[in-house]
């Protein structure tokens, strides 16, 4: 099909694909469109105009062909004019080639730009890079069982690609325009290059120009390009709602070393902590008791002190999640991980929330329909004080002070496991995230 400069006012209606929960999430945040998340794989309602519409496909452990079903069904009835972006992982992790492929399907161009500056995360000569050094050289994928892709062309498989150099990147916008358009005509999908914000709002630009047809896949520095260009970043919270009276309650699934940092934080900070242990977690139909302080702070982890074992985080994050969710009373939650946020909120039978801010980067803020918060973040990001920053911006009013206690669960000792509360069914089976729980 004829690509065409597009002359007009850009479209404001977007609709954003992830494959994960935090994903979603991080990416309803950059676009600085009034928006609402749903936890997929597919909407009731298309975006309307001014609206940004993010769906979680909770795809990223799917097998490729599922993972392919549900990036064609999420885009088969898109409204003509609608903006799309497909959030991508910035590691290339993930069912990537096959997404691609199932996205690229009946669009008039598909143009791919997987960096992301804010966390050093930058593309050269098509190629990955973390802080300078190329990805296949880093241990990024220590927890990925395939092979570490040694291009963003080799992660993409079979797609048809061509490599835009910084250069292209940095021309006249007129340039980079016709450059990417006459790459789309032969059929190819343009990768580019990429080191700053500014390099991803110039590609942004250029895609806008081109008209709605051209897709854009990237990671959330490109959502948040998308953002600049579409909404208004100098826009304030839309959350107004004051402190209830809820219990918070922060739940930590991944198991990044990090954690254990931004866990001690918490408890130096007075906040109760829990740690279950793995083993009766994974035991099927049966949830742990949480002794959640009422009006306080609790914080909720997994004790990996004795290792992680192989094959284990699916069960574990499943009984955290039916523990979470035997909670006796309504609580704010903080959910680390895409994994544990989406296994979590299924098991709450909660399917759609409306972000209102981002604390710090990757960590967002948003209302569930019944005005509780939920913050979710990648299990990876943040520094060792990010839990304790969350919290403080949660329960601003909370007096924070070093009494802490830690609570351990141990197979001699714990109270025995209670039942289940009744789990709503998820249109898409819960799948382990390696490092990302």
């Amino acid at each position: 099909m004829l690509v065409k400069p597009h002359s007009g006012p850009a479209p404001r209606r977007v609709l954003a694909l992830a494959d994960d929960l935090s994903g979603a999430a991080e990416t309803a945040a950059a676009l600085h469109l009034p928006g609402r998340i749903v936890l997929g794989p597919a909407a009731t309602e298309p975006p309307a105009e001014g609206e940004a519409l993010v769906l979680d496909l909770d795809s990223r452990q799917l097998t490729a062909e599922e993972a392919a079903r549900t990036v064609r069904e999420a885009v088969r009835d898109v409204v003509p004019g609608t903006v799309l972006i497909k959030k991508t992982d910035s590691l290339l992790r993930g069912n990537l080639a096959p997404e691609a492929a199932a996205y690229a399907q009946g669009a008039d161009g598909l143009v791919i730009a997987p960096a992301l500056p804010v966390a050093g995360r930058t593309v050269r000569d098509g190629v990955v890079h973390l802080h300078g050094i190329p990805l296949h050289a880093t241990d990024a994928w220590r927890a990925e069982t395939s092979p570490v892709p040694r291009s963003v062309a080799a992660a993409l498989g079979d797609l048809r690609t061509a490599s835009v150099p910084l250069a292209a990147v940095r021309a006249p916008r007129r340039d980079l325009t016709g450059r990417l358009h006459d790459l789309v005509e032969a059929g190819l999908r343009p990768v580019c290059d990429t080191e700053t914000d500014a390099d991803l709002d110039a590609i942004t630009a250029a895609v806008l120009q081109l008209g709605p047809g051209i897709r854009l896949m990237g990671t959330g520095g490109l959502a948040s390009a998308l953002g600049r260009a579409l909404g208004d970043a100098d826009a304030p919270s839309r959350d107004s709602s004051p402190e209830g009276d809820r219990p918070l309650l922060i739940v930590v699934g991944t198991a990044e070393p990090i954690a254990v940092a931004q866990i001690a934080q918490l408890t130096e900070a007075g906040v109760r902590h829990i740690a279950l242990p793995p083993d009766l977690l994974a035991e099927p139909g049966a949830a742990l008791p949480l002794p959640v302080d009422p009006s306080g702070i609790t914080v909720v982890s997994v004790d990996n002190s004795q290792g992680i074992r192989p094959g284990s985080a699916r069960p574990v994050v499943a009984g955290l999640a039916r523990s979470v969710a035997a909670v006796n009373r309504p609580a704010d939650l903080v959910l680390t991980g895409g994994e544990t946020a989406r296994r979590v909120l299924d098991a709450l039978g909660i399917s759609r929330l409306r972000p209102v801010g981002q604390i710090h980067h990757g960590a967002v803020h948003c209302r569930t329909l019944d005005g509780r918060s939920v913050v979710t973040r990648p299990g990876s990001f943040g520094d060792t004080g990010s839990l304790l920053r969350i919290a403080r911006a949660l329960r601003p009013f909370h007096s924070f002070h070093p009494l802490a206690r830690a609570v351990e669960f141990a197979a001699s000792d714990s109270a025995p496991p209670v039942p289940a509360p009744a789990v709503p069914s998820s249109p898409v089976s819960s799948v382990p995230q390696g490092e990302n729980q």
